[in-house]
């Protein structure tokens, strides 16, 4: 197995094992991925760590393997599918974070960022092209100034360049994601998935935005607000339960 699937009690982390590619992705391993991602929901994990094996997070799409855009079009729905999951997912991002990547990357809430990481873009340098999705989301993530940078001078940026600009919400190893993701799991379910709706939703979209607005008014009629309020009168540590 190229994917490697570890579950705690509330919390999982997702391993992108293909060492030999630095974790560049085919096929097989990116439907392998994204099996792990919905089982882990179905499961009722409260949050996901996604990460890659022995020093590197992706290194992109396994080159050697690609022929045409099929490919790019499952890639397409994998991202959109990881970024709309209704918990919160964390990257755990050492060294190579390049093309497909920074694709992963961008798909995940929010980013725990080591020392030796290294971010690109690459496509100018082959001749590919990324979907608008990246483009947009890279701009919104990293600030447009760089996202162009990036994209159009093929540049290489580092944990530094990331800290500085917003991409990484924190610097640290795999340990500090998963605490990361250990704190978020404690928190209000329908809180993080109603506001993941609103963080997406374009208000030129109405589907959307009423979509975020039915997950507002669940959540102000939940049982987890009331337990929110009692918890908070008592002074102690609410448990969350989605409903």
């Amino acid at each position: 197995m190229t994917i490697h699937l570890e579950r705690g009690e509330q919390i999982a982390t997702i391993t992108i094992d293909r060492t030999h590619r630095r974790n560049a992705l085919d096929l097989a391993s990116l439907e392998d991925l994204h099996a792990a991602v919905v089982r882990c929901v179905a499961d009722g994990t409260r949050a996901i760590v996604l990460t890659g094996a022995d020093g590197h997070f992706c290194a992109g799409a396994d080159l050697t393997e690609l022929e045409d855009v099929s490919f790019t079009t499952r890639l397409a729905q994998v991202l959109a599918h990881l970024a709309a999951v209704p918990v919160t997912t964390v990257a755990a991002i050492e060294g190579s974070c390049m093309g497909l990547g920074m694709q992963l990357a961008l798909a995940c809430d929010v980013r725990v960022v080591g020392a030796s990481a290294r971010f690109a873009v690459p496509v100018a340098r082959l001749g590919l092209m990324v979907d608008h999705w990246t483009l947009t989301r890279l701009a919104r993530l990293w600030g447009e100034g760089t996202a162009r940078h990036l994209v159009l001078t093929g540049a290489v940026l580092d944990a530094d360049d990331a800290w500085r600009l917003g991409f990484a919400s924190q610097q640290g190893s795999l340990a500090d994601a998963q605490a990361l993701a250990a704190r978020a799991a404690r928190l209000a379910p329908l809180t993080q998935a109603g506001s993941k709706l609103g963080f997406d939703a374009q208000m030129h979209d109405p589907e959307a935005v009423g979509r975020y607005e039915a997950a507002f008014a669940r959540a102000w009629a939940s049982d987890d607000l009331t337990e929110g309020r009692r918890a908070f009168a008592e002074r102690r540590e609410p448990i969350f339960r989605g409903r």
